[in-house]
């Protein structure tokens, strides 16, 4: 009865494992690149916002950008069914881009929605193309405020930590290595391909090899078959030769 009582409390204990490790995490606001965000280049990036309450929509987001890595250019894409404001500050150091002095920058974008905003079950994702991407760090933080129709508030402020997940993380955009062109993922993008194939595909040296290869394995097997199917039919002659003399 003990090992019995045993290995029910064993199949629990990893019954109960199985069920967390299945248990999605909760969703949170994150921010990610369409295709590579080089150091140095400019990116269009999501902030993808998904609604975490059953009862309530997301009628408004706001996301603000670090002061210690300003960025020159913040443009929202619209976005239907949302007011967008932009709102810039000024730089305690000018930047320069493209020989230019950039005295503000952009400091948040906030989301507002004019319908329905995000219901509950949705996700929202708001466009924004960044540059000129820092070059001395590997990543950039954000904040951002997610308010619900019920006048609920959550923070997505909390810095990443290595090796835990914090209650209400900050979307965090990771960056690549430095393009030569310094303009991200354009130019492996809008690199020239190979030469295309002949139409119908068939001039092609390779897919000719491979086809008489295929074909010589094809008459190989049939060969062997072949061969087979005539000595099981000699010893199938034999056998009833066999037996019709005993």
């Amino acid at each position: 009865m003990r090992t019995f009582s045993r290995l029910g409390f064993v199949a629990a204990t990893a019954a109960a494992g199985l069920i967390a490790l299945a248990t999605p995490a909760l969703a949170h606001v994150s921010v990610q690149a369409e295709g590579t965000a080089a150091k140095g280049g400019y990116a269009t990036v999501n902030v993808k916002v998904p609604n975490e309450r059953a009862d309530a929509s997301t009628v408004s987001v706001e996301v603000s950008f670090p002061t210690e890595h300003p960025l020159a250019s913040v443009m929202p894409q619209p976005v239907a069914g949302w007011d967008i404001v932009v709102t810039k500050a000024k730089l305690d150091k000018p930047l320069t881009v493209h020989g230019k002095s950039i005295t503000e920058a952009v400091s948040k974008v906030t989301w507002t929605a004019n319908g329905k905003g995000i219901e509950p079950g949705y996700f929202q994702k708001f466009p924004l193309s960044l540059g000129k991407l820092p070059e001395d760090t590997d990543q950039i933080v954000l904040k951002a405020l997610q308010t619900y129709s019920s006048s609920e508030v959550v923070r997505w402020i909390d810095p990443p930590v290595a090796g835990q997940e914090p209650e209400h993380p900050a979307p965090v955009l990771k960056l690549s290595a430095a393009a030569d062109d310094h303009h991200g993922a354009a130019a492996a993008t809008n690199a020239p391909s190979a030469e295309p194939a002949k139409s119908g595909g068939h001039d092609d040296k390779g897919t000719t090899a491979s086809a008489e290869a295929d074909d010589s394995t094809a008459r190989w097997l049939g060969g062997v078959g072949i061969a087979v199917g005539a000595a099981g039919l000699v010893a199938a002659v034999l056998v009833g030769r066999r037996r019709g003399n005993a």
